[in-house]
């Protein structure tokens, strides 16, 4: 009784990690597809920058804004990947867990 009820909780515990897992990687695949797009508006940064240099002219500031923008989605992009292959991890490791105690409780019922 003991050894079925510690299967149970085995696979309980291996299935959610594993939908824990896809819902991750669903999350993760919409960021590298669709990353967020909020960004500091040109205003912003031009206020921001004004508070620190007084010797820069607005294309330059332009120019950095831009290359800011850019690094910022190139970040999220990296992110975004970095955590899907997380994300399979907590599937990879936890199925053949689950495979192998599946099976325990197919021949302990049968």
């Amino acid at each position: 009784m003991i050894k079925k009820i510690y299967i149970y909780l085995v696979l309980f515990a291996t299935l959610m990690m594993s939908i824990g897992g896809g819902v991750s990687i669903f999350m993760n695949l919409a960021d590298l597809l669709s990353p967020p797009v909020y960004y500091q508006s040109f205003e912003e940064y031009k206020m921001m920058v004004k508070d620190r240099e007084l010797s820069i002219s607005e294309s330059e500031m332009l120019q950095q804004y831009n290359q800011m923008k850019e690094e910022y989605q190139k970040r999220e992009k990296r992110r975004a990947q970095n955590g899907l292959i997380k994300s399979l991890g907590w599937i990879i490791i936890p199925l053949p867990i689950f495979i192998i105690f599946q099976r325990k409780l197919v021949r302990s019922e049968a």
